[in-house]
Formats: structure tokens, sequence, C-alpha cells
């Protein structure tokens, strides 16, 4: 039985990886799948979803417009869909999850999405809020803070490194952008 599922972390907890593991799986049995991430960030150029370590694949991009259930349908019909994997699956819009709920309830195809659950506010990416209320199997992925603990949150920083407090919710960067920390430093690092 298809179910929707939402893997989330903060920055750098392997959601990519884990990903494209999956899809490694999937094409190592001979199965099909279809790939998407957001269109907004760019950051892999032509590999469309590259991870930390390396590991990349080409993916199909969606944005604000792109309706998942026409689009994944259509493919569907060309070549049977063993799975749906979403990057970024924050950038989703609420229609958009419901979409990708009506490929697994419809069409009885697994959707497999991965992405961060808050933003660097600390407060929930519209695409996530409506995955954590209506997935089938939440999976949280653990990444680490500076202290050991385990990192929750985002923190966006400036040029010298310095917490940025304020901003749009959506602001694309790495390393040199984000800080993944535990609810503690991100509170210490916010001055709160």
């Amino acid at each position: 039985m298809a179910k929707l599922y939402f893997y989330y972390a903060s920055m750098n907890a392997g959601k990519s990886t884990t990903l494209l593991q999956a899809n490694f799986n999937y094409h190592e049995r001979g199965m099909t799948t279809m790939l998407w991430t957001a269109a907004l960030d760019d950051r892999g150029g032509e590999r469309a979803i590259e991870s930390r370590i390396g590991l990349h694949a080409d993916a199909h991009r969606f944005d604000a417009a792109t309706d998942l259930w026409e689009r994944i349908g259509a493919a569907h019909r060309v070549e049977p869909l063993a799975c749906v994997l979403v990057d970024e699956a924050q950038f989703l819009s609420q229609a958009q999850v419901w979409q990708l709920a009506r490929v697994v309830d419809e069409a009885g195809i697994p959707v497999v999405c991965y992405g961060l659950r808050t933003d660097f506010q600390g407060e929930l990416f519209p695409g996530s809020a409506t995955l954590l209320g209506i997935a089938d199997n939440l999976v949280e992925l653990k990444g680490v803070c500076h202290c050991g603990r385990k990192a929750s949150m985002n923190l966006r920083v400036d040029e010298s490194g310095a917490a940025v407090k304020q901003g749009a919710q959506t602001e694309i960067g790495g390393n040199d952008r984000y800080v993944a920390l535990c609810r503690k430093h991100f509170s210490e690092a916010l001055g709160e």
C-alpha cells in the first residue's frame, strides 16, 4: 500500500544523500522513479539534486505553478513509476502537498518527501507544515550541533558569521549562510 512519507531535518543532516540512496535502491532493482526538487534552489545546476558528499542525480523542477498531480500522472502513464522522491519539500505549496497525497491515494504510487521542518526563525515552512499534518509516516533525520546534541534548528548567518534575525523566509544558501544548531545554541545565537 502506497504512503506519503516526510523525512525532515536541519541542514546538513543528509536529506539529499538519503533521497539519492533510495533512488539508487529502486534503480538497482530495475524500477522507475521520478525525482523532483525546487526550481528556486539552483545550486545543483544541471545536477538538480546534489548531496554534500558528492552524490547527484537529475530531477524535475517544481515551482509555485507546477501541477504535480498532472505531471506525475502523465509520466506514470508512459512508464509506471515505483516511487516519487521530492527534495527541498519545504518549498512545496499546501496545494502541491495535497496533489502528492492524491498521487499516493489515487495512483497508488509511494511519495517520499525530504525537507527542512523550520526556517531560520524557527517557523514552519508551508510545505513542511502540511506534510507534518497529513503524511502517513514522519521520519526525523538527525543532524549534530557543535556541542554534540541533536541539531534541529537552522541559524542564518551573514558574511561575518553573525546571526541574522530578520529577512525573507527563503534565502538559498549552504554552509556559507546557515549553521545547524540545537535549540539551546540557536536561542543563544539569537540572543533570546
